[in-house]
């Protein structure tokens, strides 16, 4: 598609006899978000790990921004505008909430990478990661321990980490996992009016999320895209039914 802003075509991947991405062709295009759903062990974190450049496909092939990006590594497709929080967090405990931000922040800045401490005094850095957490909602933890904040919170300092990367597309690889009701609200409601600063690729298994947010939804089952299609589509298709949402066809 002509506004496609990631597409895969073909992508494959193989650990031993395991099939875990077989020819899966996809694509996110401008101001929607695509949910990636299927049952645990589908692969779909291992199909996000190589569209991130984490790990390196067999076959295949990535576009990103009207680019081929299948060479490039998680640091350059992160550089490109490629921004992804993950199912286990990985942010820095020890530092401060503000700190975390202000580091992402650094690495789009254009500044040659300079050691933590005076990265985390530098004052330029410090509006911009404010504005982001005042985004998220995270203003008033700034100078909190990532460590010492509930664990929605660390998933609101995980968005805007991935906002400070200044992004041009999203992977979100289970942001709702381990988030009560209330949490899972708000962060619907946020990533409701994400899509219209970039698209984001969802993977979810908060059904009533996904049938929430998404545009398109496709459906991941050993490895292979069953189907794709609209919330209306894919709640009527009676493969999805059997194999993931649990209703007889």
């Amino acid at each position: 598609m002509s506004d496609a802003i990631l597409s895969l075509s073909n992508i494959t991947k193989q650990f031993g006899s395991l099939l875990a991405s077989d020819s899966v062709t996809l694509d996110l295009r401008a101001g929607e978000i695509h949910a990636l759903i299927g049952p645990n062990g589908a692969g779909k974190s291992t199909l996000i790990k190589q569209i991130a450049g984490e790990i390196k496909s067999d076959s295949g092939d990535i576009h990103f921004n009207g680019q081929h990006i299948n060479a490039l590594d998680a640091v350059q497709r992160s550089r490109m505008g490629l921004a992804r929080t993950f199912q286990v967090s990985s942010l820095m405990p020890e530092f401060s909430v503000l700190q975390n931000v202000m580091l992402a922040r650094q690495s789009v800045s254009g500044k040659v990478f300079r050691f933590f401490r005076p990265v985390l005094s530098d004052k330029s850095l410090v509006e911009p990661a404010m504005a982001q957490l005042e985004r998220v909602g995270l203003a008033d933890r700034a100078e909190m321990r990532a460590a010492d904040i509930s664990h929605g919170e660390r998933r609101q300092l995980e968005m805007a980490v991935a906002l400070a990367l200044e992004p041009r597309a999203f992977l979100l690889d289970e942001p709702m996992a381990g988030m009560g009701p209330e949490g899972s609200k708000r962060l619907t409601g946020f990533l409701d009016g994400l899509r219209a600063q970039a698209p984001i690729l969802l993977v979810e298994h908060d059904m009533d999320a996904v049938f929430a947010l998404a545009d398109r939804i496709s459906v991941l089952v050993y490895g292979r895209v069953i189907a794709t299609g609209t919330v209306d589509d894919i709640r009527g298709n009676d493969d999805v039914k059997r194999a993931y949402l649990g209703e007889e066809a």
